[in-house]
């Protein structure tokens, strides 16, 4: 084993290295960075977290995926504000995963990158004996759904944690959404809906050229790859799905097997030309495992977008994940509405929302509205309670809740939240209880919608 430091590393890619470990200490967490292919696995590292030790071993192939991570987690050491004090542990060997497993360095695995062998550096690291926190999709087909149920068993007989990256459920307005559903007073109950009005309706818009910590991100190649990547129904639809059930159903247990039945699913494709591809990749021509899907005016088609009609619990539910490549005003966008029998709330992130994520409060037309009024400024008392700041303001179909900056925190920002939760979890030994079943019950729901798709198509 070679030693080599940090700034070396990103300036002469070294094929295979390795820093000398410093001796462990007592900190209770040790984490291990696993083949970081994307920008999520760095955002884990943004802050620094009590009770982790600040060495961090990496696992994964020479190339320039793993100098952009290293940079950013430069970058997040030298940050001006807020800097970390993370010290990167390398190897780059061949054999990355399998030094990974018998070295043991650490105790969790974080896990984001390509996701064709995800699930498999899943199901290998709890099966190893370490706990995993891994990126979202942890499945992108049925195939790999049966290996994730297998993981899942593995983590149980090994007593180790799995747990996904849900970073959505940490956005202010989707916790807003999520309190006053569970108020009877003002929400009423989750409305049934039926297949052409659902009760429930969610939409992300994601865009391919992006700035992430101030920089335009360089996207690897193969996250083009739907075979790699995975589908938009696959990929950003999970955090759809899952929003749904942790909002609609909370602390409820979802039978994969019972509760869900996909109506229907559709996907289709984002066009994106050479000069797009370059633009975000700083490759001059599409690789050979990309030139299939390149049509004949030698535009490259993705299949990234995909809507599921499903029901839950009875309840019929429709969401949509979409990809276009740049955002012509503001960034990533969101749409939620959730149905009840006294209200609907409704996430806008429109023009007139200055493309900031709006939470509104929408009375059902009829009935007593100066009695609903009443009864809602007392009971959003008790929101107010658990978010101090958060105010009603009036408007012509309802109320929007107007929300404190401090509360807006940002996308970067809930990986850090995410990943406490993560930690409060090792520290218990466990996490909810309904949390396993739900994930299997997530990635049953995109997974079957796929291929329903496909068939469709």
């Amino acid at each position: 084993m070679k030693s080599v430091n940090l700034s070396f590393l990103l300036l002469a890619f070294l094929a295979s290295s390795c820093m000398t470990p410093k001796k462990e200490n007592d900190s209770k967490v040790r984490l291990i960075t696993l083949d970081p292919g994307h920008f999520h696995a760095a955002l884990v590292q943004k802050s620094m977290y009590e009770g982790v030790d600040s060495t961090v071993y990496v696992y994964a192939p020479a190339g320039e995926e793993l100098v952009q991570h290293l940079k950013k987690i430069e970058a997040y050491n030298h940050d001006s504000l807020h800097p970390t004090q993370w010290k990167e542990v390398v190897y780059t060997g061949s054999d990355f995963l399998e030094k990974m497993l018998t070295q043991k360095k650490g105790n969790a695995v974080v896990i984001s990158g390509n996701n064709h062998r995800k699930t498999e550096y899943i199901l290998k690291s709890v099966e190893g004996g370490f706990n995993v926190l891994a990126d979202k999709p942890m499945a992108i087909d049925q195939k790999n759904f049966e290996v994730l149920k297998d993981a899942f068993k593995a983590a149980a007989r090994q007593k180790v944690l799995l747990y996904d990256i849900m970073t959505e459920r940490s956005e202010i307005t989707n916790a807003l959404q999520r309190e006053l559903a569970a108020l009877p007073e003002v929400f009423g109950s989750l409305q049934k809906g039926t297949p052409e009005h659902p009760a429930v309706e969610m939409e992300s818009v994601h865009y391919f050229y992006k700035s992430v910590s101030g920089n335009i991100l360089m996207r690897p190649a193969w996250f083009m790859d739907v075979a790699q990547q995975g589908e938009g129904i696959t990929d950003v639809a999970t955090h759809l799905v899952d929003l749904v059930q942790w909002e609609c159903f909370p602390d409820k247990t979802i039978d994969y097997q019972k509760d869900i039945q996909i109506i229907g699913a559709n996907r289709w494709s984002t066009a994106m030309t050479l000069d797009q591809f370059s633009a975000i990749t700083k490759l001059t021509s599409f690789p050979d495992y990309l030139k299939t899907k390149v049509d004949k005016n030698k535009v490259l088609q993705l299949f990234v977008n995909g809507e599921i009609d499903y029901k839950l619990c009875g309840t019929y539910v429709r969401i949509k994940a979409l990809w276009d490549y740049k955002a012509t005003a503001g960034g990533d966008k969101h749409y939620s509405r959730l149905n009840g029998t006294k209200a609907s709330l409704i996430i806008k992130q429109g023009a007139e929302q200055l493309f900031k994520p709006t939470l509104f409060i929408e009375p059902v037309a009829g009935g007593e509205a100066e009695s609903y009024n009443r009864t809602l400024q007392s009971t959003f008392k008790r929101v107010e309670a658990k978010f101090p700041g958060i105010e009603l303001k009036k408007t012509t179909a309802g109320w929007e809740v107007v929300i404190p900056e401090k509360y807006k925190v940002g996308h970067e920002a809930h990986f850090a939240q995410v990943t406490t939760r993560f930690l409060e979890y090792l520290e218990k030994g466990n996490i909810p209880a309904w949390e396993v079943p739900n994930m299997i019950a997530k990635y049953y729901t995109t997974t079957q919608a796929l291929e329903m798709a496909k068939n469709s198509n």
